[in-house]
């Protein structure tokens, strides 16, 4: 059990460099409720002390949709669920350029392009790059791209076209994982990650909570981002599509929510800590997390699932920020 002191003691320490353990975190975890609104606040002066009044919001776009061919149990898209999806090819760069110049007057930082498929093809990433060096060219966004299990000279050529940062989810733990997905491996999503570092690409990588993982898993993962050194983590919370494997899965409350952001800026002090899919069955959208250690959003509409207005977010997270937060818009 936790300690009178220790969450104070442990966020001291955090602030002066130190890197919490697996024990101590999973000793965070287990905070009783009646403690929990002292932990977010902990990890809210945290996340004060690191980044000020910094907040960073990311767009998303499909550029390539349909029925893919891996197997992730919790996505409508999965080639195992039995749901109808609509498929698209890549879009043309006339297309992706003019949707980037909406997100553009929106004020968004980072505009994220995801494809569907185990691994972007060559042809494929020739073709998006002209629309990726315009929108480097015409806009204010940086441009991030998730486009699966990429090869070495494939990062180098998104690199080249303007691309700052690969997305590609470790999604649990390393013990979790073959429960949610078999046709690639955790291995291949590290060794993914590590080409992009390589590459000179910044890296967004996180997860899905609510997937029938334990805490542990849910830590495991953190102190592996840690030590890949990752500069954006995504939480994603189950949003249970009727059809796939979890269809019917209950939903994560706002408060396990809430614990498990706070948790992760312990572990993660220096990382955009980025509420993503799932903020919708939320009673308060998600915005109990952006005093709880999350300084970072996907908005508007994610892949296959609704998401929050991107009005609605600027405008809460500019009460919540105040005018200092001169880096929102």
């Amino acid at each position: 059990m936790i300690k009178a002191d220790m969450i104070n003691e442990l966020k001291d320490k955090v602030i002066d460099g130190y890197s919490i353990s697996r024990d101590e975190a999973l000793l965070l975890a287990d905070t009783p409720d009646s403690r929990l609104d002292e932990l977010c606040r902990a990890a809210d002066e945290i996340q004060r002390h690191f980044f000020d009044n910094d907040f960073d919001m990311c767009a998303v776009i499909s550029v390539k949709g349909g029925r893919c061919s891996e197997n992730c149990r919790y996505c409508a898209q999965s080639s195992c669920a039995q749901i109808p999806v609509p498929a698209h090819s890549m879009i043309s760069p006339d297309e992706l350029a003019a949707n980037a110049q909406l997100r553009n007057i929106d004020g968004i930082r980072h505009y994220c392009l995801v494809s569907t498929g185990r691994r972007v093809s060559d042809s494929d990433i020739a073709y998006i790059c002209e629309g990726i060096s315009r929108i480097c060219r015409d806009t204010h966004l940086t441009v991030c791209t998730s486009f699966g299990l990429l090869k070495p000279d494939q990062l180098r050529r998104l690199k080249e076209a303007g691309v700052a940062r690969i997305h590609n989810n470790l999604e649990t733990s390393r013990r979790y994982f073959p429960t949610l997905c078999t046709s690639h491996t955790y291995d291949e999503k590290i060794a993914t990650i590590r080409a992009a570092r390589e590459a000179g690409l910044e890296v967004c990588s996180g997860g899905i909570f609510g997937v029938g993982e334990t805490t542990e898993d849910r830590i495991d993962m953190a102190l592996t981002l840690r030590s890949l050194d990752v500069q954006s983590v995504p939480v994603n919370m189950l949003d249970p599509v009727p059809g796939t494997p979890f269809g019917e899965t209950p939903v994560l409350t706002r408060d396990e929510v809430r614990r498990i952001i706070a948790v992760y800026r312990f572990i993660l002090p220096r990382q955009y800590i980025r509420l993503a899919a799932g903020r919708d069955y939320l009673s308060d959208s998600g915005f109990s997390c952006f005093h709880s250690g999350s300084n970072a959003a996907i908005t508007g509409d994610m892949l296959t699932v609704k998401g929050i207005s991107i009005d609605e977010d600027i405008n809460t997270i500019k009460k919540r920020w105040g005018t200092a937060c001169n880096r929102l818009i």
